[in-house]
This record gives structure tokens, C-alpha cells and sequence, in this order.
């Protein structure tokens, strides 16, 4: 048994968190330990624990503290521990859905080459994208040097990729104009970075203290305060909307009326549901699925790494990472982003 630690948050208040210490459970034959080493906290983060009940996102890492504790789930960066399979080796590293913790036990199935996905019980009917553990060696997008931005934007950058491919794919749905709120957000304008120049005009929709950051992005056509909704052009368009903010949905649908021709709900960064206020809910795993069947899984990975060295050439200079050390560390990010003191030029991950 090992010495670790769990960091959770209270599932009906999610500023009220506790860090318990204790050891890992003794492996059994077929399981392996990873040792988590670095993650990313990101407002992605904080709609795992606001749509934690209705989206399953609890139940990945279930933890033992109680039914009105949850273990937010993270993205980042682990190291094989302990192992009781001969093919998995002791040191090996590996991206992937890790706990707020010291450590993970997983059940490797479907091993190859490229990694495995973790076969326990209580993972088996959740979304099988999130059980995929990526070894670092042999990952087309991988390098060392790149690990902090992709535990902050590859799970992000991989919603954009898939929602500005199914946007194309569906010939924009006939639109003039994309609008897409929350557009300082990282989701937001990789997804604009990947729309920017083929097709419908963009237009960011951010606070007034983000109009700066956000047109210099250089993603957006036209970067607008929420303020100015009512001044949009009436053409057919699309809304992404990222922010889940009632007021703003309500003041564009007013505007566009008709000419609204698809709202879809993305995520929420504001902490509202929005999904049944949208007219439907875009779910990356969906599109993910149509393009393995359409592309086959290596042509998938081919054109998605393709696309994250395109934007991550980009992406390192718009953003300043700042990296807390453990436990305390993560408590601190954490609290930050639920708050939305963190200024969308700064990146938050945690080493351990």
C-alpha cells in the first residue's frame, strides 16, 4: 500500500472542499496503480461537478467519503506505480480522466500499443472516450515540452475540434454568422480557430474587461460586449453558446427571432444548466463516433493531431501558465477558477 491523498468538494456547494490522507487499496491480479503527476483546472472542470448528477460525472471516480461529496473530474498527466500486468511497465506515462488524487487504480483492458481503456466495474456504461488512458510514447500529439497546455487545452481542444466538425460538417447549417458566446474562453475560440476562414462569419460574445484579449485572438471576425447583443446583424445564425447565461439567450433570440437558425448549448461557464433552455446539446463523444466510423480511428487521431500542432503553435503565446504544487495547490486552483478569478491569459495546472 501506498500513501495518498483526495481532494473533494461538496456536491451542493461546490467552494466547500476537504483533502483527506490515506493509502491506496492492494492490487489485485488484472489492476494497475497510476500515480497522478500533473493536471489542469480549467472552468471544463467546473461543469464536470455543476452537471455532476445529470451527466454521470460523479460516478467516475466515486471515492469514499460520502454521498454529498464528489471527486471532480481532471485531465492531465499519470505515471504507472504499481502494476500487475507484464505488458503495462512500472514508469510508463500516460494522458488521461484522473481523479483530484494521489492515485487511481485501473483495470487495463483493450491494451495495445497506444494504451488501454480502464475496464472497471463502475466505469463499464459510462462514456467510453473518458476510460481511454493514452501512453505518451507513440502519441502523435504528444511532446514534453507541450504538457501543461495539453493538460489545459487538449480535452478542450478536442470539444472544439469536434463541434467545429460537425458545425462543417452540416455545411453550417446555412448560416451567415456563428456566434459563439463566452468567446474569451478557451473552448470557444479553438473552436473559432478552427471555423475562422471557412465559412460563416464569427462573432465572440464576451465581457467588456475581455473585448481586448479576445479580439486579439484574432479567431473572431468581430468580437461584441454582451452589452451590444441587440445590435447584431438579423441574418440566419447559428448560436454556440458556451456561457449557459438565460439573459443572453433570451436578449439574442429576441433580436435574431427567425433568423436564429440553430441553438445549440455547449457548456456553461457562467455555472447555469442551459441545456433545456437550447434547442439541443452538443456532445463530442456523438461526433467522435460518426467520424471513427467515417474515418476509421487512425485517420481520426491523424486529423486531430494535425489540428492540435496547428493551434498549440498559436495557443502558447496567448496564454501564461502558472503551476501550483499539491494538494493545497489544487485546492487553491480550484477555488480560483470556480470563482472566475483567473484572467483568461492564465492557465492553471498542478504538479504533485
Amino acid at each position: 500500500m501506498t500513501a495518498t491523498w483526495t481532494f473533494a468538494v461538496d456536491r451542493a456547494d461546490l467552494a466547500k472542499t476537504v483533502i483527506t490522507e490515506g493509502v491506496t487499496p492492494a492490487l489485485t491480479d488484472g489492476e494497475v496503480l497510476l500515480r497522478v503527476d500533473r493536471v489542469g483546472i480549467t472552468a471544463n472542470n467546473v461543469t464536470y461537478a455543476v452537471l455532476g448528477e445529470t451527466m454521470r460525472y460523479w460516478r467516475f471516480f466515486p471515492g469514499d467519503l460520502g454521498p454529498s461529496w464528489g471527486l471532480p473530474p481532471l485531465w492531465g498527466f499519470a505515471e504507472v506505480a504499481e502494476t500487475t500486468i507484464p505488458e503495462i511497465k512500472i514508469g510508463q506515462r500516460l494522458y488521461g480522466y484522473l481523479p483530484p488524487a494521489g492515485h487511481l487504480v485501473v483495470r487495463p483492458e483493450r491494451l495495445d500499443d497506444t494504451g488501454f481503456r480502464d475496464g472497471s466495474a463502475h466505469r463499464a456504461d459510462l462514456p467510453s472516450p473518458y476510460n481511454a488512458y493514452r501512453l505518451t510514447t507513440g502519441d502523435p500529439v504528444h511532446r514534453a515540452d507541450q504538457e501543461d497546455l495539453l493538460a489545459l487545452f487538449r480535452p478542450l481542444f478536442f470539444t472544439s475540434f469536434m463541434l467545429a466538425d460537425q458545425v462543417a460538417d452540416n455545411d453550417f447549417y446555412g448560416a451567415e454568422a456563428i456566434v459563439l458566446s463566452s468567446a474569451s474562453s478557451r473552448t470557444a475560440y479553438a473552436t473559432a480557430f478552427e471555423l475562422h476562414g471557412r465559412g460563416p462569419r464569427l462573432i465572440g460574445l464576451t465581457s467588456p474587461r475581455n473585448v481586448a484579449f479576445t479580439t486579439a485572438l484574432g479567431c473572431y471576425d468581430q468580437v461584441v460586449p454582451y452589452s451590444r447583443i441587440g445590435a447584431l446583424d438579423t441574418v440566419p445564425t447559428v448560436y454556440l453558446d458556451l456561457s449557459g447565461s438565460p439573459a443572453h439567450r433570451t436578449e439574442l433570440r429576441f433580436r435574431l427571432g427567425a433568423q436564429l437558425i440553430r441553438d445549440i448549448a455547449v457548456g456553461l461557464t457562467t455555472g447555469i444548466p442551459n441545456a433545456e433552455a437550447a434547442g439541443e446539446v452538443f456532445f463530442a463523444p456523438t461526433q467522435m463516433r460518426k467520424r471513427r466510423h467515417d474515418w476509421g480511428r487512425d485517420g481520426l487521431d491523424a486529423r486531430f493531431a494535425e489540428a492540435w500542432h496547428r493551434f498549440a503553435a498559436t495557443a502558447g503565446s496567448w496564454t501564461d501558465v502558472r503551476t501550483g504544487q499539491g494538494p493545497e495547490g489544487l485546492r487553491q486552483a480550484w477555488l480560483d477558477v470556480l470563482a472566475g478569478r483567473v484572467p483568461p491569459r492564465t492557465g492553471r495546472t498542478v504538479r504533485f
